[in-house]
């Protein structure tokens, strides 16, 4: 896994993440503080987030509480390649629309 920062230490943290394919072996869920938001620009990602198991194709995203156990990478034998906003705990993005 390759983790390219973004933004400099401080706030909300963003980076571009490479996941390659692994042997198949069974995800471990991992839980920790904070937020996180998946943007794939890339390949196809599975994300299982607690029971669920989520597909995402380029251009879907994905927010969620890390205190959910939550494990993502590769949906078959392609590279998957994210932008990944983290943020600490309590610390939501808020995204704003432009209405015309």
């Amino acid at each position: 896994m390759t983790y390219i920062p973004l933004t400099h230490p401080g706030g909300v943290q963003a980076y571009k993440l490479l996941i390659p394919p692994k042997p198949a072996t069974e995800p471990e869920l991992k839980t920790h503080g904070g937020f996180e938001w998946i943007y794939v620009l890339a390949g196809r990602l599975r994300l299982l987030l607690g029971e669920q198991s989520l597909l995402l194709e380029p251009g879907e995203a994905a927010e969620f509480d890390t205190h959910m156990p939550h494990w993502l990478g590769p949906d078959g034998d392609h590279t998957v390649e994210l932008l990944v906003l983290f943020g600490r705990q309590g610390e939501r993005t808020h995204l704003k629309a432009r209405t015309p």
